[in-house]
């Protein structure tokens, strides 16, 4: 193109009669390519130039050849490049017009810019080029600046095509028994896609469907034969899928398919046989394996034929019958078949007439034996395990990648094809264990934990490696067992004593340990003496008895308490468990005073009620038992003193002063023998009527005479009275008031007669009663009235005072 354009401006200067005045540079390409090479068009015109005449200009349009990007998704115009002329300086002058393939419709032009645009989606499959002419013209006159000028805008291609195989299926055939490489066919898929631009035309062929069979070239589709001896009579048709894949085969590269059908064709590679009766040996027990058929030159019901089997070697798997509608002898397996046990089974058969006439048996006998020989088909069966079912142990937190088990599986046809393992994911959807596909060891992929699953249970598929659609599955049983996490102790505290005559030797304690650890049962435990004590204790020693039990041995005799008195043995305790777990408990000896015979004299407290079987907390429950009683006791006592002190009171009225009168009328002051004044001064008799205190006494307030404070005898009677009350340990617990019928000497009432007082209105005057201290207060405030002042007699109620 540049050769052209070159020739195109030697000529516009030959035929051209002007002078050349001034030649300017091109300005700088503003055509846009990606490519990124630029192509410049240099068009020379004529200009007018005043009236000095014409001048010669160089005027140039600079673009590049332009590529628009296909199948373009985005929102906005796709932008395709600029087209700019050295006319324009810039201020709008020129005006840039666009015609041509799509112009308008598919591409845009700014007329100021001169950047054009695609207004849609392009499809290179569809055109792969567009031819357009552009022209800059000048915006105010429309006179063109320059020749218009032609350029092409390309669709640049993308991988939007897949492979296409435009004359499948294919049919082929080979024939049989032939060589490895033998060409069959050749497959061609064509790609719409731009070949020159790219991979996405580049096509890699590849077989999905038919292997081992053939083969296909990846680059020319050429198909071969993969695997020799293929046998006609043993299978005669083959399907295989081809694929063509672009972008070299990729990834993200579109595919295409196709089926080829295969067909082999005969050779003669067998030469020709006896009929023979063959089946397979998945033949089910019941079927018809064979069919024998002797003739009678009879018809009707003289033809009628019965087969027997002969006793003999294979005799024992088949049975007989007879077909009535042919007289044909059917074959029925009555066990199942295994070629790798037994490849053939021979037998005679014997055909005889159902029904006999007489005449001819003389003849000799009416049947015929036949040899039948039955050969055994091998057919390809799934391998099979060893184990109906495998169960398999693992320690939780074991590492990944332990080893736990191995399952195995054979194939036992003639065969004998490798076996490849592999664990049915949906028997493990969280891939806690894996398996070796060669050897089939099971291990674990993670660490297990058996707070969250103790027990997993997979499935693992055998599968053989020359027929991989038969496959067998065995069921695998993982326990998750746990660790070991608790070291073994002393079942009890044990405390033992030993005699002071004990001897060298002698067993004086069996004790046993426990572990938290689970399961309890199946634990074992070993009971030793720490090493350090093996050699320094001279006293006692551990014997493990091996049933998880041990005892305690003296080393010596002739023990002393005076010398010491509690032995302490350390004892380290041992479990099986994985890791293994150690304690060290003590074991307590108290040395105490035996009889001969060994039975216990004297030790300690506890020492002397252990063998008895009472223990520190069986004693203080003893003594709890016994306060409670006492407490009982105590309070049962408080109780009864209560409710005595309760009968004295038992009335809410009784608690008050108690006034005795004596309601009898005497003689007069010489009446010695109405009333014997001698009963006032007995004691006796008063003790006898202070029982009767607790009565309320029936009193009325009349007036009393007033009595001499002077009377001596008075004043001493009283005295007497109140000291015998004060030592009365039989008297109420309150304050009681007695009136004693006394007559004095030199009384001034003259009489004490309650008939003679009752005239009397005169007052009685009891202030005397006040000096004699605060034990008569109460009999003041009773003698007195309701009329003295109650804050000075310190009443607690309102008695009613006779």
């Amino acid at each position: 193109m540049l050769t052209r354009n070159c020739l195109l401006l030697f000529l516009w200067i030959v035929v051209d009669a002007g002078s050349v005045s001034s030649l300017r540079p091109p300005s700088p390409p503003l055509g846009r390519s990606r490519t990124g090479r630029e192509h410049a068009r240099s068009l020379v015109a004529p200009i007018r130039n005043g009236a000095a005449g014409f001048q010669r200009v160089k005027r140039g349009w600079v673009w590049n050849q332009f590529f628009v990007l296909e199948e373009y998704m985005g929102s906005d115009p796709q932008y395709v490049g600029k087209l700019h002329t050295d006319l324009d300086k810039g201020d709008s002058a020129v005006k840039y017009t666009l015609s041509g393939e799509g112009a308008g419709s598919i591409f845009t032009i700014d007329q100021t810019t001169g950047d054009i645009h695609a207004l849609r989606s392009l499809d290179r499959e569809e055109k792969p080029y567009y031819t357009l002419r552009a022209q800059a013209v000048d915006i105010n006159t429309n006179r063109p600046l320059e020749p218009e000028s032609e350029f092409v805008i390309k669709v640049q291609d993308i991988n939007d095509n897949e492979p296409k195989f435009l004359e499948g299926p294919y049919m082929a055939s080979v024939p049989e028994m032939s060589p490895v490489g033998t060409y069959v066919t050749q497959v061609t898929a064509t790609d719409a896609d731009d070949p020159t631009y790219g991979n996405s035309a580049r096509v890699v062929y590849s077989i999905l469907h038919g292997q081992p069979y053939f083969s296909v070239d990846p680059k020319t589709g050429v198909i071969k034969t993969a695997l020799p001896n293929m046998d006609r009579e043993v299978k005669e048709q083959y399907q295989v899928l081809i694929q063509a894949k672009d972008m070299g085969g990729q990834l993200g590269g579109l595919a295409g398919t196709t089926t080829v059908n295969i067909t082999l064709s005969d050779v003669n590679d067998n030469p020709p046989r006896f009929s023979k009766s063959e089946f397979p040996e998945s033949s089910a027990v019941g079927s018809a394996v064979g069919r024998i058929k002797a003739h009678d030159l009879d018809i009707g019901r003289n033809a009628e034929v019965e087969y027997t089997i002969v006793p003999g070697d294979g005799g024992a798997m088949f049975d007989i019958t007879t077909n009535e509608h042919n007289q044909e002898g059917i074959i029925i397996l009555k066990r199942p078949l295994d070629y790798e046990t037994k490849k053939a089974y021979t037998f005679k058969v014997d055909a005889s007439n159902a029904h006999l006439d007489p005449r001819f048996q003389n003849f000799g006998a009416f049947k015929d034996t036949a040899t039948v020989k039955i050969n055994v088909l091998d057919v390809d069966e799934p391998p099979v395990f060893n184990k109906p079912a495998y169960v398999m142990d693992v320690y939780e937190d074991t590492p990944a990648g332990t080893i736990i088990g191995a399952v195995t599986a054979q194939d036992l046809d003639a065969s004998s094809s490798p076996v490849r393992y592999s664990i049915d994911w949906k028997s493990d959807m969280d891939s806690f264990f894996d398996i070796d596909p060669v050897e089939g060891t099971i291990s674990t992929n993670e660490l297990l934990d058996r707070e969250s699953i103790a027990q997993h249970n997979i499935s693992v598929v055998a599968t053989k490696l020359n027929s991989p659609v038969l496959t067998s599955r065995v069921a695998v049983t993982v326990h998750v067992l746990d660790i070991n996490e608790f070291p073994p102790e002393l079942a009890s505290p044990y405390e033992t004593f030993v005699c002071e005559n004990a001897k060298m030797g002698q067993v004086i304690q069996t004790f046993s340990a426990k572990d938290q650890d689970l399961p309890m049962s199946g634990q074992q435990f070993s009971f030793k003496s720490p090493r350090e004590d093996v050699k320094v204790n001279k006293n006692f020693t551990i014997r493990d008895f091996g049933n998880n039990t041990a005892g305690i041995v003296t080393k010596r005799g002739g023990f002393r308490r005076r010398l010491q008195e509690i032995y302490f043995l350390p004892v380290v305790i041992e479990d099986n468990g994985y890791p293994p777990k150690s304690s060290t408990g003590t074991l307590t000896i108290r040395v105490c005073g035996c009889e001969s015979d060994g039975s216990l004299l004297t030790c300690s407290a506890e020492a002397i009620f252990l063998p008895v079987g009472l223990s520190t907390g069986a004693l203080v429950a003893i003594l709890l038992c016994i306060i409670i009683l006492l407490v009982i006791v105590v309070l049962y006592v408080g109780l009864r003193r209560q409710k005595k002190k309760e009968t004295l009171m038992s009335s809410k009225e009784d608690i008050r002063d108690n006034v005795i009168h004596y309601d009898d009328e005497g003689g007069g002051e010489e009446d010695t023998h109405a009333f014997d004044m001698g009963t006032l001064r007995n004691p006796k008799v008063v003790k006898e009527n202070l029982y009767r205190r607790d009565v309320k006494p029936e009193m009325k307030r009349d007036p009393r005479p007033l009595a001499s404070q002077d009377s001596a005898d008075i004043r001493d009677f009283i005295n007497q009275r109140l000291k015998e009350h004060d030592v009365d340990n039989s008297a109420p617990p309150y304050d009681s008031l007695a009136t004693y019928a006394y007559e004095g000497d030199g009384s001034v009432a003259e009489s004490l007669s309650s008939i003679g007082s009752l005239a009397v209105d005169l007052e009685e005057d009891y202030d005397y009663l006040k000096d004699w201290g605060p034990r008569f207060k109460t009999l003041y405030c009773a003698a007195t009235g309701p009329g003295v002042d109650r804050d000075q007699c310190q009443l607690c109620g309102d008695n009613e005072v006779a």
